[in-house]
């Protein structure tokens, strides 16, 4: 189910996060598809149509997340997701070495980017051309 978010307040949460997926960092002036203003908690679950729990995302990280909260890590134990209003996200992710692939550095981290599939090929990949034209990481 959809639920009405007003104009002023998704203008309010794409600044916020820089017109960036709040999840994978991916720019929405690089993608070729328009970002999505998604409940962190979903609103199945009770979450509400506030600031504090919205952030902007790109299509397929909303798709993957839908209305879950929880993810697994590698050894397949349950941990919350990373919640991009209350948690910072260099706490619990890191780029690698050449910036195209995100590293999980705690369990919250790890879930997220598993479920996510926040390192899918194509957006590795994608990544990958972006950095060459000094566009990616984001900083």
């Amino acid at each position: 189910m959809s639920v009405y978010i007003p104009a002023e307040l998704r203008r309010r949460v794409r600044a916020h996060f820089l017109q960036r997926c709040a999840y994978c960092q991916s720019g929405e002036a690089l993608a070729v598809v328009t970002f999505e203003v998604e409940h962190i908690q979903p609103s199945s679950l009770g979450g509400e149509t506030e600031f504090e729990n919205l952030c902007l995302a790109c299509p397929t990280c909303n798709r993957h997340k839908a209305n879950r909260v929880i993810g697994l890590t590698d050894e397949g134990a349950e941990a919350r997701l990373f919640h991009p209003q209350r948690d910072s996200w260099l706490t619990h992710f890191d780029w690698s070495v050449n910036g195209t692939v995100i590293v999980g550095l705690t369990v919250i981290g790890i879930a997220t980017v598993n479920l996510l599939r926040m390192n899918r090929l194509q957006l590795v990949e994608v990544r990958s051309l972006w950095a060459i034209v000094g566009k990616h990481p984001p900083n």
